[in-house]
C-alpha cells in the first residue's frame, strides 16, 4: 500500500491536540443555580457519556477523511531495467610488487592493490546495467567472479583480493588469454576488458602480443594499465630481526607490450602514476564505453478512497441517529 500525497499525513497529529482543547472546554450548562453549593452534590463529571462518544466519532472521521486527502492505494509495481548488452572483465595484478606503498588513500600510504580496489570498487558502482566479471592473476590466472549482473556479490568478491592468493609472477598474456575464454562466447554487442599491472609478463605459456591477437580476432578490446610510480618506489620488507620497514625499489613495466596490446585490439594503454591519475583512468573507460539502459515500470494500483468514504458516511450516520436519540 501506498500514500500518493503522503504529505498530508502530518494533518493527523493534530488530532490530539483537538482533543486535549476539547476536554479542557468542559460541556455547556444545561441547569443554572442560584447557588454553586448545590451543584457541587450532584458529582464533578464535566462532560456526559453520550458527549464524548460523539466527539470521538467526529475525530474518526476527521481523521479518516485526511486519510482519504492522502489518497492512499493498494496495489503492486514493478520495474524491469535491460542490460546494456556491454560485458567488461576486470583483471587485476595480485603479485608481490602490488604490495609497494606508492599511492595514496586519505592522504596514507597505502599498497597498490588497496587503491586499485577502491577505484575498481567505484567503476563497478557506476555501471549497474552491466556484465562484469573479475580475474585475479600472478604466475597464472584465476577467475574470482564470472560476467554478473550482481554487483553486490561482484564487489563483494572485490574486496576478497589479497596479495599473494595466487603463485607469484606476472602472466599477463595467460591472464588476456583466461578473459578472452570467459568472453568469446557472449553475445553481447560490446566486450572488453580492462587489465591492471605493474610489471612485466615474466610467467605463463601465452605471449601477450599472441592473445591480443586472439582478442583482434574476437572483437574484443583490450585496454591495459600500467600502474606505478617510475623509477623507484617504496616496498615493504621484513627484516633479519622480524620488524617491517621499507625500502626503494625498482619499478618496471613493460610499457610498451602493454601499448601495444591496446593498440591491436582498439583500445588505449593508460599509465597511472599516482591514485588521482587512477581513478581518473577508469573514469574516462567509463566514459569512453558508453551505456545504455532501458527502463520499464509496470503499475497496478486500485484506490482506497471510496472505501474511507463509505466509512466516513456511515459514522456520520451512526453520530446523527445518536444526537436524535438524546434530544428531549
Amino acid at each position: 500500500m501506498r500514500f500518493l500525497h503522503p504529505e498530508l499525513l502530518w494533518l493527523l497529529a493534530l488530532l490530539p491536540l483537538v482533543a486535549f482543547f476539547y476536554s479542557r472546554r468542559g460541556a455547556a450548562p444545561a441547569l443554572l443555580f442560584s447557588t454553586t453549593s448545590i451543584a457541587a452534590s450532584l458529582g464533578g463529571a464535566r462532560k456526559a457519556k453520550p458527549g464524548r462518544l460523539s466527539f470521538l466519532l467526529r475525530l474518526i472521521v476527521l481523521a479518516l477523511l485526511i486519510l482519504g486527502v492522502a489518497r492512499p492505494q493498494l496495489g503492486s509495481s514493478s520495474t524491469e531495467i535491460e542490460a546494456s548488452g556491454i560485458d567488461i572483465l576486470l583483471a587485476v595484478d595480485v603479485s608481490g610488487s602490488m604490495e609497494a606503498m606508492d599511492f595514496t588513500l586519505g592522504g596514507k600510504p597505502t599498497n597498490r592493490l588497496d587503491v586499485v580496489k577502491k577505484v575498481v570498487d567505484e567503476f563497478i558502482e557506476q555501471r549497474p546495467n552491466d556484465r562484469i566479471g573479475l580475474l585475479a592473476f600472478g604466475g597464472r590466472p584465476y577467475l574470482v567472479s564470472p560476467l554478473t549482473l550482481d554487483h553486490s556479490w561482484l564487489r563483494k568478491r572485490l574486496e576478497s583480493l589479497r596479495i599473494g592468493m595466487v603463485e607469484d609472477g606476472t602472466a599477463i598474456g595467460s591472464a588476456i588469454g583466461s578473459g578472452i575464454n570467459r568472453l568469446r562466447d557472449r553475445k553481447s554487442k560490446s566486450r572488453i576488458m580492462i587489465l591492471l599491472t605493474d610489471g612485466m609478463n615474466n610467467a605463463g605459456r601465452i605471449p601477450p602480443l599472441a592473445a591480443a591477437e586472439a582478442a583482434e580476432t574476437l572483437g574484443i578490446k583490450v585496454y591495459t594499465i600500467g600502474a606505478g610510480t617510475r623509477g623507484e618506489a617504496p616496498m615493504p620488507v621484513i627484516d633479519s630481526f622480524g620488524r617491517r620497514r621499507l625500502i626503494q625499489a625498482k619499478v618496471d613495466i613493460d610499457e610498451k607490450t602493454l601499448g601495444e596490446v591496446a593498440e591491436m585490439t582498439g583500445a588505449i594503454y593508460f599509465r597511472a602514476t599516482d591514485t588521482a591519475s587512477l581513478a581518473k583512468i577508469y573514469e574516462e573507460i567509463n566514459t569512453m564505453e558508453t551505456t545504455t539502459r532501458t527502463i520499464k515500470k509496470f503499475e497496478n494500483y486500485r484506490e482506497l478512497f471510496p472505501y474511507l468514504l463509505c466509512a466516513v458516511l456511515l459514522l456520520l450516520g451512526f453520530e446523527l441517529y445518536q444526537s436524535k436519540k438524546r434530544m428531549p
